[in-house]
């Protein structure tokens, strides 16, 4: 399968950029083709421009260049994997702004649908799960990324991983090997 990996830290020796790399390792060690898309190295602007705002009289509205080659990029690829760390319980804005423009009216959404049936979402997260579960945060984050934009766009095979623990040296250890598991077996 060809897996187009989305990864959204500006620090390439970070912990966020290391899962990518563990998840992306093992799954081609596991038949798969990875398709690199670093946001950041590649200087991704997430804001939204007039010419990328969704036209809800016109799903066949042309976006901006940089969005159709995003759009070409995800359409060369069999499946999508993100991944990014947890901030302010959510994803950080150069992601949610690459979704936010390229996951557009009537091509992800409204008279189409993402092309990818499978995509998965791997959220480095700095507390420990009791941490998320004790205010309901896990099940927030969870509704907003799977439901919100995973099924809303049609990706019917999906999956949110939270990697939890990263600040303790143990839990890096942990994550990483939890990425290089989810690479082997996606």
């Amino acid at each position: 399968m060809k897996i187009l990996t989305v990864v959204a830290h500006h620090r390439p020796a970070s912990l966020t950029h290391g899962v990518a790399r563990a998840f992306a390792d093992a799954a081609t060690q596991a038949g798969h083709q990875i398709e690199w898309a670093d946001l950041a190295a590649e200087g991704f602007n997430p804001v939204m421009t007039a010419e990328d705002d969704p036209d809800w009289d016109n799903p066949a509205k042309v976006y901006s260049p940089q969005v159709r080659a995003e759009m070409a990029r995800i359409e060369r690829n069999e499946a999508t994997v993100m991944v990014f760390p947890v901030w302010w319980w959510s994803m950080p804005a150069l992601m949610k702004g690459w979704i936010d423009r390229v996951w557009n009216n009537g091509w992800a959404y409204g008279e189409g649908k993402y092309p990818h049936a499978k995509a998965a979402m791997l959220a480095v997260a700095g507390g420990d799960a009791g941490t998320y579960a004790k205010r309901g945060y896990d099940t927030a984050i969870r509704v907003q990324l799977e439901t919100g934009i995973l099924g809303y766009c049609g990706v019917t095979d999906m999956a949110l991983h939270m990697l939890y623990d990263s600040f303790e040296a143990e839990g890096r250890s942990a994550i990483l090997a939890r990425a290089a598991d989810l690479g082997r077996a996606f």
